[in-house]
């Protein structure tokens, strides 16, 4: 039964990136439409260190291309939350060390952004907390981040995980933590802490993990994706 429904959720993928593009298009102006999925990494100011571990979306996809039959283009790419490219892509991720800062601009279009169907899913790799709670206060003022239990589907929609996100690099020696901002109901930002997911995803030889580490991360990321694209 399991494999029935995992089968008609994936096939689902290719229908739902099309109405996504449907959705986007008053938005997309002159971006090119693509019939593949991409995530977007999130370049932001303030001097932290938002282009880290590039070979971590491109890792990520061929997983989930292998894992899925959703049409994957597993490249690494970028945008600016000011612009309007920002539309094209229906999840974008957000990571690093040190300092985000938002503008007044970036702020207003991210919300405008999650507002009509995207998903922002962050990772904190070690320093980013402070910065990031402060930053998404000026996208969602009427919010906190609010920690997301085991059973939220989030940890089951694809690969399950009944205890949680799994703990991936340590930080602080504290459990990892799932969090999330919400438009009318609907989870549209997912902010992992002390999991560190995309560790987990880079080339084998940077940080040495064993590969049932490497697995959970990736099958963690998974989950991400199916969730954003199905929700």
């Amino acid at each position: 039964m399991n494999k029935i429904t995992n089968k008609y959720k994936i096939n689902l993928f290719i229908i739902i990136i099309s109405m996504a593009c449907v959705c986007f298009q008053p938005f997309l102006l002159a971006q090119k439409t693509e019939s593949k999925f991409r995530i977007a990494r999130v370049k932001y100011s303030g001097g932290g260190d938002w282009y880290n571990d590039q070979t971590s979306e491109p890792n990520l996809l061929k997983f989930i291309a292998q894992n899925t039959n959703l049409p994957i283009d597993p490249i690494y790419e970028f945008v600016d939350l000011a612009s309007d490219n920002l539309f094209a892509y229906p999840l974008i991720y957000l990571t690093g060390h040190g300092n985000v800062n938002f503008t007044n601009t970036e702020s207003e279009k991210l919300r405008a952004y999650l507002e009509n169907g995207g998903f922002l899913y962050i990772d904190d790799d070690y320093g980013l907390d402070e910065f990031i709670r402060k930053e998404m206060k000026k996208v969602f003022p009427e919010q906190d981040f609010v920690e997301l239990p085991f059973s939220h589907k989030i940890y089951s929609c694809h690969f399950k995980f009944p205890k949680g996100l799994p703990k991936i690099h340590e930080h602080n020696d504290k459990p990892p933590q799932g969090f999330g901002l919400f438009c009318n109901g609907r989870l549209s930002v997912f902010y992992t802490f002390e999991s560190n997911l995309g560790d987990g995803w880079v080339d084998q030889d940077i940080y040495k993990d064993p590969q049932e580490i490497r697995d959970a991360a990736f099958k963690m990321g998974t989950n991400v994706v199916v969730w954003a694209l199905t929700n």
